[in-house]
């Protein structure tokens, strides 16, 4: 799995972790902090001093102006800057203005529960972030250079101690760098409720479609079994009839022989379509053993490796497996691989799956593939869903769901 944080990539592999662009991301990102937070303090005080100086022209919200502006300006550089160690975007929570103007913006921001916590850490960050930057930069790399500086025949343990320093940086640097970005997206993401009537509607119709969509597969299988295929069986018994009334041997025959052929032809396939729509095995046993149920009848060896504490929550556990169902269908079909792997753990509220394949690779999801319908599935559920396929594989497929047991 590719790390999208700095802590990720540092627990990930600690050691080809220094070998990476991470240590290096994290020193510029608290380089960065130290100037932002320095600047920080000197436009907190130009804004308090814009908001002053406007005191006359609008009477009572003039004074907030400033401020309000400063840590806007500063929450837009951080969220940027957060793409340095966090590479999961981070969405400007901020609603279009009621109307033109300044004094619509101004009245829109301060109804807003985001820009007073962005008020929060820009105070934050200039009275004690920048200062912990500076500080963890000084020791990581202050300290190393005093010591070797001021190397003599009685000092070199010092030196010794700051080669250690320096050689333990690139994770001193990343853990601070990991806490603070951390701390700076749980100031200024957007919280749930923020997220608006209609996104929250969104995600209901969302919703409603999965379960309309499992009681429409639930009929279909239904009506299969019991109309389509007890037809067939009726079909299969009047052959066997016509059959005793049939000279062995005879043109009749043969043609009852290729019609009974057929019918078992066509009855099998039904049966398979019946049992992918409503799997028996997902409803009695659950997901692990439905899915190594289908990895068995898989035309490539395919390894499940599905560690689950219990079983998932009825609509999760339908659609995560038609969703690795419909992953498997497109390897099959499409990337030419010989093996493939299905791997799942539940981890902190957390279902995390990786599906891969030793195929060609060159799986393009913007090109609009068949792994926008995946993407569709997952984003009804909230998860995320990410995919890595250059050109000649292989080709990882990421989902991490939330998940929480009853």
């Amino acid at each position: 799995m590719r790390p999208t944080t700095a802590w990720q990539a540092m627990a990930q592999g600690p050691l080809s972790f220094l070998t990476s662009s991470w240590p290096w991301r994290s020193l510029a990102y608290l380089s960065g902090g130290v100037v932002v937070g320095a600047a920080a303090m000197l436009v907190l005080a130009a804004g308090l001093a814009a908001g002053l100086a406007l005191l006359i022209v609008l009477i009572g919200v003039a004074p907030l102006v400033g401020t309000v502006l400063a840590a806007t300006v500063v929450a837009t550089v951080e969220r940027r800057r957060l793409r340095l160690v966090d590479l999961d975007q981070l969405p400007d929570p901020h609603k279009a203005p009621d109307g033109p103007g300044l004094r619509a913006w101004v009245a829109t921001r301060l109804k807003e529960q985001v820009t007073w916590r962005e008020l929060m850490f820009t105070l934050l960050s200039a009275a004690a972030l920048w200062w912990l930057d500076l500080l963890v930069l000084g020791f990581s790399f202050g300290v190393p250079a005093l010591t070797f500086a001021s190397l003599d025949s009685t000092t070199w343990p010092w030196a010794v101690f700051g080669g250690i320093v320096l050689l333990a940086s690139p994770y001193t640097v990343t853990s601070w760098a990991g806490a603070r970005a951390a701390m700076t997206r749980s100031f200024l993401a957007p919280r749930d409720r923020e997220l608006g009537e209609e996104l929250r509607e969104v995600r209901a119709s969302q919703s409603r479609l999965l379960d309309s969509f499992d009681a429409e597969r639930v009929r279909i299988e239904r009506d299969l079994h019991d109309g389509a295929q007890q037809r067939l069986v009726s079909l299969g018994m009047t052959l066997g009839l016509l059959r005793l009334e049939t000279r062995e041997g005879s043109p009749q025959a043969e043609l009852l022989t290729r019609a009974e052929s057929q019918l078992s032809t066509a009855h099998q396939e039904l049966r398979s379509l019946i049992r992918g729509l409503n799997p028996p095995v997902l409803a009695d046993h659950g997901l692990v053993a439905a899915i190594e149920d289908y990895a068995g009848r898989f035309p490539i060896p395919v390894t499940v490796d599905l560690r689950l504490p219990e079983r998932l929550p009825r609509k999760l556990e339908t659609t995560m497996y038609y969703l690795i169902n419909e992953a498997m269908t497109n390897i099959a079909r499409h990337s030419g691989a010989t093996t493939a792997q299905v791997r799942g753990r539940y981890h902190s509220d957390l279902l995390i799956l990786d599906i891969t394949d030793d195929g060609h690779g060159g799986v393009a999801p913007e090109a609009g593939s068949g792994v926008t319908g995946l993407a569709d599935r997952v984003t009804a559920l909230d998860g995320r869903m990410r995919v890595s396929s250059p050109a000649g594989g292989p080709t990882l497929l990421h989902v991490e769901v939330p998940c929480r047991f009853a």
